[in-house]
C-alpha cells in the first residue's frame, strides 16, 4: 500500500480576506486550518505537512500527525509554497502527496477519500473536479515531484503541469462545490 502524506498550502497573506487564511475561523470557532488538516487526516493521509508563511508560527496548532514548515518565499506566490512543501516531503518516504488548500471550507474528507480510491503509487496524478471545473485536492505521485518543482514559479501552481500530463480527473460535485473563499462576507 502506498504511503500518502497530505500537503496543506496555507502560506498566503489573504489580502482580500484581510488576514492570513491560516488564522481564519468560522463564526462557531472552527479553525479553517484545523478543518483542512482533518480533511487530509480523515481522508486517508498518514501524516500532513502544513506550509505556512504570512501567519508565521502563530498559526501552528497542536494537531495529531501534523508537522509545520515555513516557506521563506511565500510572498512570491503559491508556486513557491508548493515547491517548498514538495522539497520538504521529498526528504521523507512518502510515495505520493495529496495537496489541499486552506480556503476550501466545503471540501470534506469524502473528497480526499475519493481521490485516494483505487491504485495510488509514485506515478499517480489526479485531481478533483467540480462539475468539470478543476480544483483541489490534487494527488501527486512522487515521480512527478522533481519535474513539477523544476517548473514551479510565481503565483502559478501545478495546473499547467497537470493539463500537459493529462492528469486523471475525479468528479466530486456531488460532495462539494470546491469553491475557495477569498473575502470575509463569503
Amino acid at each position: 500500500m502506498a504511503l500518502v502524506h497530505g500537503l496543506l498550502l496555507a502560506a498566503g497573506a489573504g489580502r482580500r480576506m484581510g488576514r492570513p487564511k491560516a488564522l481564519v475561523s468560522d463564526p462557531d470557532g472552527t479553525s479553517w486550518l484545523a478543518r483542512a488538516v482533518s480533511v487530509l487526516d480523515e481522508g486517508g493521509c498518514a501524516a500532513t505537512l502544513v506550509v505556512l508563511g504570512a501567519s508565521g508560527e502563530q498559526a501552528e496548532l497542536d494537531l495529531p500527525r501534523t508537522s509545520w514548515t515555513h516557506c521563506p518565499d511565500w510572498a512570491k506566490g503559491v508556486g513557491h509554497s508548493l515547491r517548498h512543501g514538495l522539497r520538504v516531503l521529498g526528504e521523507g518516504g512518502a510515495d505520493a502527496a495529496l495537496v489541499h488548500l486552506v480556503d476550501l471550507p466545503d471540501v470534506t474528507a469524502a473528497v480526499a477519500q475519493r481521490l485516494l480510491g483505487g491504485e495510488v503509487g509514485s506515478g499517480a496524478l489526479r485531481r478533483a473536479v467540480y462539475s468539470g471545473r478543476p480544483g483541489h485536492p490534487v494527488l501527486l505521485g512522487r515521480d512527478h515531484w522533481a519535474p513539477l518543482v523544476a517548473e514551479l514559479h510565481g503565483d502559478r501552481g501545478a495546473a499547467d503541469y497537470l493539463r500537459r500530463r493529462d492528469a486523471e480527473t475525479v468528479e466530486c460535485a456531488d460532495l462539494a462545490t470546491g469553491q475557495d473563499v477569498d473575502r470575509p462576507q463569503a
